[in-house]
């Protein structure tokens, strides 16, 4: 038997550069404290609008990270928000958090309801500045967060030294008036270079680089 249809949620993939940006997150608990720890990494200007608040939350709020307002949500808390964060187990929350958000123009994720989203979060891996972003189009979390483990662990701290030398040889290149676009950067990184770095012989790595491009 055929369910009822979800909505889509194939979308453009962005990196919103939040720092210093109002973010508003509706709920307090332990799924609105993941998606705030994120965003104050990522140096957002948080507020937190929940009833009923989480230790971790109300530490953060002690400390002064962010300010918390407790009580239930009312549709004016999103105004001046750039983006909205919703994580209740109240579906009628969600639903007037996310009406707020459209009535307003303003990008709306609610944890675990997409009908609720007008943008969904992926899991991410992180090696300094590289960035591995792993979607299923809402299809299955758990499948999502598998694979960010496998990347995990296949990507070590080595591709934070290629990234490094990458980054050098390209600027290099750029600063001897000619096109990075021109070199063969595929076939530099398939040489050797990463079994180079991992035997922390980084110096000759570095030639090899030279020596591709």
């Amino acid at each position: 038997m055929t369910g009822p249809a979800r909505p889509s949620l194939v979308g453009y993939p962005v990196n919103l550069l939040v720092a210093g940006r109002r973010c508003v997150v509706v709920g307090a608990g332990r799924i609105a404290a993941r998606k705030i720890d994120s965003l104050l990494a990522a140096g957002a200007d948080v507020t937190v609008v929940a009833p009923g608040v989480g230790a971790e939350v109300r530490a953060w709020a002690e400390g002064g990270r962010l300010r918390l307002v407790e009580r239930d949500f009312q549709p004016a808390d999103v105004e001046g928000a750039w983006l909205v964060v919703t994580a209740t187990d109240v579906a009628e929350v969600n639903r007037a958090v996310f009406v707020a958000g459209e009535e307003r123009r303003i990008f709306v994720n609610s944890a675990d309801d997409p009908a609720n989203c007008s943008f969904t979060l992926m899991s991410v891996v992180r090696r300094g500045d590289i960035v591995v972003s792993i979607g299923t189009n809402g299809r299955s979390p758990a499948l999502a967060t598998f694979l960010k483990d496998h990347v995990r662990d296949e990507m070590g701290p080595e591709y934070e030294t290629l990234l490094e030398l990458l980054s050098e040889a390209r600027e290099e290149i750029r600063s001897s008036g000619r096109s990075s676009e021109d070199s063969d950067w595929r076939a530099a990184i398939d040489s050797g270079i990463l079994d180079l770095i991992r035997e922390g012989r980084e110096s000759e790595a570095r030639e090899l680089l030279r020596s591709c491009l």
